[in-house]
């Protein structure tokens, strides 16, 4: 049984950076530091910080006053934001950059009256932090479908301009975006899409690694929106694939008669557990690790400058 490792898998830079405030708020000030939200989609990894003494919360009203508090990478809405400075929190924003970005693209679109449209999952907390960027006069129309376009209609004398959530389908996110333009030609697009080089690169991946598997398992978290987008590429073809947290998840009927595994993790899942994958399929009748090339990543993002004291 061949297992095609996929390239790039795993953590991407703003889960790497959005782990390491937390890490080190911790050490600056001692626990329990709150983090609203869990800081990236992974059980593990949210379990360890936990471990460590970060407490997760759903919301700032269960934060002490004066706490230290860090925003998920996700991104929060303008609503947190005034909430946590009102009970005086030390704040750490571990929003990654790229979230950030739509967050300034729909502000700055908002300021030129633009009727702006957001393409995302309904309640994905990076979607609620984007939606939570509108003004009180300007709201911003949420899309999930192409049925969803049909419904939006045009003010009358206004702009309209898209955005989308980082960690979507490309493929389906293109299908959508031009049926936007269909209906509205004159649409402004982002100067460069919003859909992250993380998210792009490891859907390359995968389409590379599923060609010459018959099944692909990804691993990664339920509530992950990247890791579920993978784990469609793979159902898109017609093959089985399988999400997991770890070994533990792994059915041993999935491996019946099968001779290639494709295997990648989302990028909130540490390669500690890819390595425990690999270790267990090799015992469960694997042959050799394939590792797939693709796109090389060099990115990163700096920490708070009061973090790196």
């Amino acid at each position: 049984m061949k297992i095609y490792l996929a390239n790039p898998r795993g953590f991407c830079a703003g889960v790497d950076r959005a782990i390491e405030i937390v890490e080190r708020a911790i050490l600056k000030h001692g626990p329990p530091i709150y983090v609203r939200h869990e800081v990236v989609h992974n059980k593990f990894v949210v379990n360890n910080l936990k471990n460590k003494g970060a407490i997760f919360v759903d919301e700032i009203s269960e934060v002490p006053s004066g706490s230290v508090v860090i925003y998920s990478a996700h991104g929060v809405s303008q609503a947190v934001r005034k909430e946590a400075n009102d009970i005086s929190a030390v704040i750490y924003d571990a929003t990654c950059p790229l979230v950030t970005k739509v967050h300034k693209e729909v502000t700055r679109r908002q300021k030129n009256n633009h009727q702006v449209i957001l393409i995302g999952h309904a309640g994905h907390p990076e979607v609620e932090g984007t939606l939570g960027q509108a003004t009180e006069n300007n709201n911003i129309d949420l899309v999930e479908s192409i049925r969803d376009v049909e419904k939006i209609e045009l003010e009358q004398g206004r702009d309209i301009s898209f955005t989308t959530q980082t960690t979507l389908s490309i493929d389906d996110t293109n299908e959508i975006v031009e049926a936007l333009k269909v209906k509205f030609p004159n649409i402004q697009s982002p100067k460069k899409s919003d859909i992250c080089y993380a998210t792009q690169n490891r859907q390359d991946s995968v389409k590379k690694v599923i060609k010459n598997s018959e099944i692909l398992i990804v691993i990664g978290s339920k509530n992950s929106s990247n890791s579920n987008r993978l784990r469609e590429i793979a159902d898109n073809q017609g093959k089985p694939s399988y999400l997991v947290d770890g070994v533990e998840d792994i059915d041993n009927e999935w491996l019946n008669g099968i001779n290639s595994i494709g295997l990648t993790a989302g990028a909130s899942a540490p390669e500690i557990l890819v390595q425990e994958v690999v270790s267990f399929l090799m015992s469960s009748g694997g042959t050799e690790v394939i590792e797939v090339d693709g796109a090389e990543e060099s990115v990163s993002f700096p920490i708070p400058a009061l973090l790196k004291e």
